[in-house]
């Protein structure tokens, strides 16, 4: 079982990069191991759908580079493939006269990084969703749109079937054995000439194998929305808060999905196993006391603020609270109407060990045999394709 590339992981980073390489190399013999029995089973098929814009990063970042020529491939794709999408925009609002210079600052980006938006006046949002309220000024991203993350990464599995590349499902990475040969949960033997490991939640557990992933480890995180089930929906765009710049979560916000469903979400609840989804599905005894531990320093220390995340996180699990964080960006809402807890996702987020600081950016380690992608949080589906080139380039070829 003799390969060019063999890929760990079929999420939209793996399946983007498989796609990258068959465009470069017709005749290669590609490989997709995956343990679950298709693709898009993890943090890929369990995310928002939003194509994010590219307004939040700092303009050094891979996340800016990668994000507004993401979004527009991404859109150009799923109407070349009659994939569905919502041009639903979207709009950052701010509470109170302290979040302007945060407002500000997410324009300035924006027009260093390329993107669209603008700032916009309490009537010029009044025009674009009469039911969304701000404190004087709001930024508007024409650009921002959601679309079906499995049906896309479905789209992309049946391409590159067609293009002869092949997935071993149900088929786990279970060690290296030397060398460029890795030994699989079914007892196979593989051998490639260049591993590329996009394992998600496993990424930095598989990169060890190989000498990588030294100063990291990844500490999971819980994301769950409530959708609304009621009647007039209570919004028509996407409606964010002014975010914390010091960390990599959003804040709770509206989404209006492909299919025009409304939501609130997601938590960023720190979970207790890399899969720990639904109650004790999927438990894991040996990753629950690693990250116990290391959530217990994070609390202790309260690194980047985690002690405070961490007891705001847990006041969401009621859904008075939850649902009071949405209420403050409407004039008006449903409360009652949002009282469905959607399918909960897993965020893969990296943590230096070394400074206990969650990492912000995508991270790649990798040498002339293996490469390892550690850390490729949100806006990671949007940045799919031009992320997905860069590791080609700058790793794999």
């Amino acid at each position: 079982m003799v390969y060019d590339y063999l890929i760990i992981g079929s999420g939209i980073i793996g399946l983007s990069i498989a796609r990258d390489l068959t465009g470069r190399f017709p005749d290669a013999r590609i490989v997709l191991l995956e343990k679950e029995p298709d693709v898009a089973y993890h943090g890929s098929g369990r995310n928002s759908g939003v194509l994010h814009a590219g307004f939040y990063y700092t303009a050094d970042s891979l996340k800016a580079k990668f994000t507004r020529e993401g979004n527009k491939q991404l859109r150009e794709y799923c109407y070349a493939n009659n994939l569905g999408i919502n041009e639903c925009k979207k709009v950052v609002v701010a509470r109170d006269e302290d979040e302007l210079p945060a407002l500000f600052e997410l324009e300035k980006r924006g027009i260093i990084n390329g993107v669209d938006v603008t700032i916009i006046d309490e009537r010029e949002l009044n025009d674009i969703d009469p039911n969304v309220k701000t404190f004087r000024h709001a930024l508007y991203s024409p650009t921002t749109a959601t679309v079906d993350p499995v049906e896309v990464c479905h789209s992309i599995k049946q391409e590159l079937i067609r293009k002869g590349v092949q997935f071993r499902f149900n088929e786990a990475f279970a060690e290296r054995v030397d060398g460029k040969k890795i030994k699989t949960s079914a007892g196979n033997v593989l051998y490639a000439e260049k591993l590329i490991n996009t394992a998600g939640l496993y990424a930095d557990k598989i990169a060890k194998d190989f000498g990588f992933s030294k100063d990291y480890t990844i500490i999971p995180f819980k994301g769950i929305y409530l959708k609304y089930q009621g009647g007039q929906r209570p919004v028509s765009v996407n409606v964010y808060p002014v975010p914390n710049l010091k960390n990599p979560f959003l804040g709770v916000h509206f989404t209006v999905t492909v299919d025009g469903t409304v939501k609130i979400g997601p938590t960023s609840m720190p979970a207790f196993w890399r899969e720990n989804y639904n109650g004790v599905e999927n438990f894991n005894a040996s990753e629950l006391l690693h990250i116990l531990n290391w959530e217990a320093r994070l609390f202790l220390y309260n690194s980047f603020g985690f002690r405070n995340l961490a007891i705001d996180e847990v006041r969401k699990y009621s859904m008075r609270y939850f649902t009071g964080l949405a209420q403050s960006m409407v004039k008006k809402m449903d409360v009652k109407g949002f009282n469905h807890w959607g399918t909960p996702g897993i965020r893969a987020q990296l943590l230096n060990v070394s400074t206990k600081e969650l990492v912000m950016d995508f991270i790649v380690e990798g040498d002339k045999e293996s490469v390892h992608v550690l850390n490729a949080v949100s806006p990671a589906f949007t940045c799919s394709g031009p992320f997905a080139k860069w590791v080609v380039e700058n790793y794999v070829l």
